[in-house]
């Protein structure tokens, strides 16, 4: 069985990525991602849940994610939340979606369009 190209899942959605980037630093329930976006993004990207969810269940249709076994203490937790974890290729993936963002900037950097202030006769 050959191993899928990362870039054959590029580009990303934004919620897409965010929810990558949220579980790369361990397994989280479904409010738990919630709440790592919106703090790491200061507000600026808030899903519902059920976009979370919508997009939790393609990144698991692609292999991306899955849903761990691993749960905490049972007193600090509900048995109802599913707890979910980035899979080697998701984390493949994200990086490189990292790299297609980073080309990106460098584009845009090459056009004028980042980096630095625009002059008025610019």
């Amino acid at each position: 069985m050959s191993r899928p190209d990362p870039d054959s899942f590029l580009p990303l959605s934004a919620a897409a990525f965010y929810v990558l980037v949220a579980l790369a630093d361990g397994d989280k329930h479904g409010y738990a991602v919630l709440k790592d976006i919106r703090k790491r993004t200061g507000g600026k990207v808030s899903l519902t849940a059920g976009a979370l969810y919508a997009v939790v269940k393609r990144l698991s249709d692609d292999e991306l994610i899955e849903e761990s076994d691993e749960r905490p203490d049972a007193e600090l937790d509900d048995e109802r939340r599913r707890y979910y974890r980035v899979t080697p290729l998701g984390r493949r993936v994200a990086q490189a979606e990292i790299r297609r963002m980073q080309a990106a900037v460098a584009l845009a950097r090459t056009k004028k369009l980042f980096g630095r202030p625009a002059r008025a006769e610019d």
